[in-house]
Order: C-alpha cells, then sequence, then structure tokens
C-alpha cells in the first residue's frame, strides 16, 4: 500500500519532526509537532498508536532518523512521508 492509500483510507497520525519554529512558518493540517530530538519520548505512544504513523520533515532526512530509530525498538507500521513538499502532493493540501 503507499502512502496516498493510507492516508486516504487508514486516517494515520501524521507527525512533523521539524522543529518548533519550522512547523509555525507551515505544516501539513492535522499534523503533530515531535521534533526529531523529542522522538525517544514518545515510543510507547507511538507503539499503542493502533493506526499508520506517517512522518515528514524538510527534506526526508531527519523522519528517516525518526523511522529508523523507531523500527529499532519495535515500532511497526510506521513511514517516512519525506519532506514537506512530498508530504503536500501527496495529501493534495498545501501548508
Amino acid at each position: 500500500m503507499n502512502l496516498e492509500q493510507i492516508i486516504r483510507e487508514q486516517n494515520p497520525d501524521i507527525i512533523d519532526v521539524r522543529e518548533t519554529y519550522e512547523f509555525a512558518e507551515g505544516h501539513i493540517h492535522n499534523a503533530i509537532n515531535i521534533p526529531l530530538g523529542n522522538i525517544p519520548a514518545h515510543v510507547d505512544r507511538f507503539r499503542e498508536a493502533g493506526k499508520p504513523i506517517i512522518f515528514y520533515c524538510r527534506s526526508g532526512g531527519r523522519s528517516g532518523q525518526a523511522v529508523a530509530f523507531l523500527q529499532s525498538v519495535g515500532v511497526k507500521d510506521i513511514y517516512n512521508g519525506g519532506g514537506l513538499g512530498e508530504m503536500m502532493a501527496i495529501t493534495g493540501v498545501n501548508a
């Protein structure tokens, strides 16, 4: 299943791992801001989500780090949505 299908059919959580000031400049509608450095504090939340989680950032690097870390601690059903521009294209929504 691709990210468009997941967004359309499964109502995932969308997590923006950029810094708070970056998030304030624009973000995906309904995204939750959890900066990359704070991801470890939310491991249990992600494990217990019960639905897919898509992470994104400015270019896909930090979201890739978040996904890699969470996979290493056993979190499942998580995806790297890439950068903000990619997520806007996938969701069809401007920041």
